[in-house]
């Protein structure tokens, strides 16, 4: 079965769950109204369906390479990569003085998951441009704003980050790059990063490097971090690709998988650089390229979890084997087969429904003023941390399932599925791993004393309430499991530093499921030709997923004596 976009799911989760029609309410996003959406899923799934997925296995098949000192992309990419830049959707979500249309980042996050279920290895590219955008546009100089952006926004140019060195993964404090003064405004950018995704290539340009570097007697640790743009070809006085700079590709790496990104261990040997953001500014500019990046990537988990959906179902419905309960000719009639579906199908929906929530916490945060601002900000703050964790661990859970469905030929290279598995399992690892992620929720995010967690609470529970006639007693349930989560809360706020962290996958993880829950209920709810549906996929998430929230808030609170009982030795 061949990806086909899922406009229908994008579009009921847009307009009746997580209620996009309040950014076409607002000055800043007038424009983005039901019609405007719907006119942008439909093109952007033509595209995905049928340009870049059809390019997806070229990429597993055939690698990028390294070929006298340039990187070849996997063949069709470069066609496909020119349709995404002349679309305009690598600027869809860019501010409109450098030619981006200045759609909000919701749209963009829809786009972004149908551009990902097609082909991940590719998606990445202009996902990395994107992020590289809004950091130049928020800490860049008018000068470098007026160069790069207009062509980072319409894909002539494509836009990296360079974080990670051998010795500092993610301690970022233990960097060691360095940046001098030129003593003409640009710098001698000089060390070795590693993990470098797209770091060259030959379907654009140019390549735009952000890089982390440390000015001279800077002050040690993230406090003396500074972020240069270091591009490939030096821009001549047009503006255009000039003389190579002093950078290049030591090597790729060869992966488990995603074997169509490119992933580069790049030398800078003096390059010259402009800094981005004043001295010492470094974290603060490129924490706002890796927020853009955490939704992003847990955007490509969620992708990959509905291509793998739509995969074993397809093969599910095609598959004879055996007697089934209900007398079905194929192996979806079977009790467990029936059950890895819809555990597939409701998983991806739960984190369909974060991810777009998210995204839109973060436009209704730029577009509000005054304490209304605060309060998106203070949300999309700390659904972000969710959606990243939650979308790519279903991204790696559904793939894993999608194998287990075609039973032997899931081990099968041709029949597709164990590629999605393969592909996926870096998502986790990507913008700091989910454990980082949950750190996060329960260090800064909790940072408010609870503000946040709380008012998403309240949220949960009008959903509960709301729920009425068949659907109250899941409205019950979620309530429920809302008690047990809250009470968690509590206990995290007042617990010592290493106890919450012993329990905080645990505890993102619960959050990510009652959130689930209340996104499920809420679109079951909805009268349609939905309704049946969406109510048969809410009674089974509530049945066997809600569920659990009570078990993770307990072992969420269990402390850190067990985890530290036995020696390093006792594991051996």
């Amino acid at each position: 079965m061949s990806y086909q976009a899922p406009i229908r799911d994008l579009a009921f989760c847009l307009d009746h769950i997580i209620g996009a029609n309040r950014l076409a309410e607002t000055e800043l996003f007038a424009d983005a109204t039901e019609e405007t959406r719907a006119a942008i899923l439909d093109e952007a799934g033509k595209l995905a369906s049928s340009v870049l997925a059809p390019t997806n296995r070229n990429g597993d098949l055939t690698p990028a390479r390294l070929e006298n000192g340039v990187v070849r992309a996997s063949p069709g990419f470069a066609d496909a990569y020119r349709q995404i830049a002349e679309g305009g959707w690598v600027g869809l979500a860019a501010g409109t003085e450098h030619g981006g249309m200045g759609l909000p980042l919701t749209l963009g996050t829809a786009v972004g998951e149908m551009f990902a279920s097609a082909n991940l290895g590719l998606s990445l590219c202009p996902l990395l441009s994107q992020g590289q955008i809004e950091a130049l546009e928020a800490h860049a100089s008018d000068e470098i704003k007026a160069l790069y952006l207009p062509k980072l926004i319409s894909g002539e140019w494509t836009g990296t980050m360079n974080l990670t060195e051998p010795q500092a993964g993610s301690d970022v404090g233990a960097l060691a790059s360095q940046a001098k003064p030129n003593g003409d405004g640009t710098y001698a950018v000089s060390g070795q990063k590693i993990y470098i995704s797209w770091g060259d290539h030959d379907i654009a340009e140019n390549v735009c490097h952000l890089v982390l570097a440390r000015l001279p007697d800077a002050a040690p640790g993230t406090r003396g971090l500074s972020l240069f743009l270091v591009p490939k070809f030096i821009p001549d006085e047009s503006g255009a690709p000039g003389v190579a700079n002093a950078l290049k590709v030591v090597s790729l790496e060869h992966k488990m998988g995603l074997h169509g990104s490119p992933t580069a261990v790049m030398s800078f040997e003096g390059a010259t650089g402009w800094i981005v953001g004043p001295e010492a500014g470094g974290m603060a500019a490129m924490f706002t390229m890796m927020n853009n990046a955490r939704l992003g990537v847990g955007v490509e988990g969620l992708g990959i979890a509905e291509a793998a959906c739509q995969k074993a179902l397809g093969y599910a419905m095609e598959r004879v084997q055996g007697k089934t309960a209900d007398g079905s000719k194929t192996i979806i009639g079977h009790a467990d087969v029936r059950r890895m579906l819809l555990r597939m199908r409701s998983l991806t929906d739960a984190a369909r429904a974060i991810c777009l929530d998210t995204a839109l916490s973060l436009d209704m945060a730029k577009a509000a003023d005054g304490a209304e601002g605060k309060a998106w900000k203070a949300r999309g703050a700390f659904l972000t941390p969710i959606a990243k964790a939650f979308g790519t661990d279903v991204g790696n859970e559904v793939a894993y399932l999608g194998v287990q469905v075609h039973g032997g030929m899931g081990f099968i290279e041709e029949a597709g599925a164990a590629q999605y598995s393969r592909d996926v399992r870096v998502t986790a690892i990507y913008e700091g791993t989910n454990g980082v992620q949950a750190m996060d929720l329960i260090g800064r995010k909790l940072g408010d004393g609870g503000a946040a967690a709380r008012a998403l609470m309240e949220e949960i529970r009008a959903a509960g309430a709301g729920a009425s006639g068949d659907l109250a007693p899941l409205g019950e349930q979620l309530a429920i499991a809302a008690d047990a989560l809250e009470a968690a809360t509590d206990w995290m706020l007042a617990a010592e530093p290493n106890d919450r962290a012993a329990g905080a996958v645990d505890y993102l993880r619960a959050w990510a499921l009652l959130l689930g829950g209340a996104y499920l209920l809420r679109g079951a709810g909805v009268e349609g030709p939905e309704a049946a549906r969406r109510a048969g996929l809410a009674r089974y998430y509530f049945g066997r997923e809600l569920v659990l929230v009570a078990g993770l808030a307990e072992a969420a609170t269990e402390g850190a004596a067990d985890i530290y009982a036995l020696d390093a030795e006792a594991l051996a």
